[in-house]
């Protein structure tokens, strides 16, 4: 592999808290070391990243590739493109795929398959249940040996508790978390935003917040019995922030993450009836999205995941009532990020580095998020300040689903390396 030298750029690394000024010397995929005046050798490769941030590699531990069996919305080469244009240097892909992702063999297709065409890491995520149909165990095992490092039904929760708790204790013993998908799906049946005056005003059914809680309190309670790592998708709802804190407090093993889109836009801040603006859990109130955001300040939240989900046009651009939910959201992230938690002060450069590196690192226990050296040379390096506007026509994802198009953002990523190659730059 060829050798990279990083100049001249801000190190944030949260892994090893070091912030300040220096070079990162990349060789045979790994980082050699940080520091100053680094000198390059003959034939390397230089980035001059003056005035710009350096941090570890961006993970998003919750994307949605679509490949095997909805190639025409998605695939594992065209989303981990979107990736690394977002700044992403690794992703997670969730298992509802066709055939689902429950067992070793469809693991290892997607290994393979993101071996050879993806520019990014993939990691992928197994299913809880066979089929994700909520009643049999997958292969749980056999998946983490062929390379899953969690375990989840995403949109087709876990509704039997009973199951869920086999569940936890199953993943507890492979070393592993449960990720949850929180929501009832009897509260939740024929909802298509969040329940409150904005569905009322629009004629529209509702998915009332609690459908969310009832799932996270059930949750926590099977990890306090089952000792298992616990981690909340998606978090929307003030009352499930308010309780994964709790749970934080008395010391279980339960982690979240959130969405952009759920800190960055309210119901009230929808078009009316655009499709682009539906997804699950639905776009809530402005005290849940004031909730979320200081559960990003005060840590219950852990890490910021996008929720890619794309869908192609012929799908996504019908009647409200009838199109599916989901956005895209790698290519917006770190933009929406920056504007509705960095520039207004609501967090530091460091906490904002750790919520896309340590904290989903930490959660999937993969070996990434540092620039420590031995580690992976996966860097994203970005800027606080170069404008730019995301144009959804030109994004590298299969579909087009993104209420964002045409939003004009201050900071973003401007490349992103993958084992000491720049597999994009701005």
């Amino acid at each position: 592999m060829a050798a990279l030298l990083i100049k001249n750029g801000r190190v944030i690394d949260p892994a090893s808290g070091h912030d300040a000024v220096a070079d990162v010397l990349i060789e045979g995929g790994v980082v050699v070391g940080i520091g100053k005046d680094l000198t390059a050798k003959h034939g390397m490769e230089v980035f001059d990243a003056t005035g710009l941030i350096v941090a570890p590699g961006f993970i998003d531990m919750h994307v949605h590739l679509r490949e095997p069996g909805f190639e025409h919305a998605e695939t594992i080469e065209s989303g981990a493109r979107a990736a690394a244009a977002g700044g992403f240097t690794s992703i997670a892909p969730m298992p509802n795929t066709a055939p689902v992702n429950d067992s070793a063999t469809v693991t290892s297709y997607i290994v393979e398959k993101a071996r050879k065409h993806a520019v990014v890491n993939v990691w992928p995520i197994g299913a809880i249940t066979k089929g994700s149909a909520g009643e049999e165990l997958a292969a749980i095992g056999s998946m983490v040996n062929a390379g899953a490092v969690a375990i989840s039904d995403d949109g087709r929760p876990v509704m039997n508790a009973r199951v869920m708790r086999r569940a936890m204790e199953f993943a507890r013993s492979f070393s592993i978390p449960v990720i949850d998908h929180c929501e009832d799906l009897h509260l939740s049946a024929g909802g298509d935003m969040h329940e409150g005056f904005e569905s009322v005003r629009l004629g529209l059914r509702g998915i009332p917040g609690c459908s969310e809680d009832v799932m996270v309190a059930r949750d926590i309670l099977l990890a306090e019995v089952t000792g298992a790592r616990y981690h909340v998708a998606h978090l929307s709802s003030k009352h499930s922030v308010a309780m994964v804190a709790f749970a934080k407090s008395k010391g279980l093993q339960v982690t979240a993450e959130t969405t952009p889109h759920h800190f960055a836009i309210t119901d009230s801040d929808m078009l009316p009836y655009d499709s682009n603006y539906k997804m699950k859990p639905p776009l809530r109130s402005h005290s849940d999205v004031d909730a979320v955001i200081e559960g990003v300040v005060n840590g219950a939240i852990d890490a910021i995941a996008t929720d890619h989900a794309p869908h192609p046009g012929s799908e996504k651009m019908q009647e409200f009532e009838k199109c599916p939910f989901g956005i895209l959201g790698l290519e917006t992230a770190l933009g929406l990020s920056f504007e509705h938690l960095l520039h207004p002060k609501k967090i530091g450069l460091k906490r904002l580095v750790e919520l896309f590196t340590t904290g989903p690192a930490r959660i999937l226990g993969i070996p990434r998020g540092t620039l420590a050296a031995g580690a992976a040379g996966d860097v994203t390096i970005f800027s606080l300040d170069r404008e730019w506007t995301y144009d959804v026509n030109k994004s590298f994802s299969k579909s087009r689903n993104s209420p964002f198009d045409g939003r004009t953002f201050r900071g973003g990523p401007v490349a992103t390396i993958v084992n000491g190659k720049i597999v994009w730059r701005a």
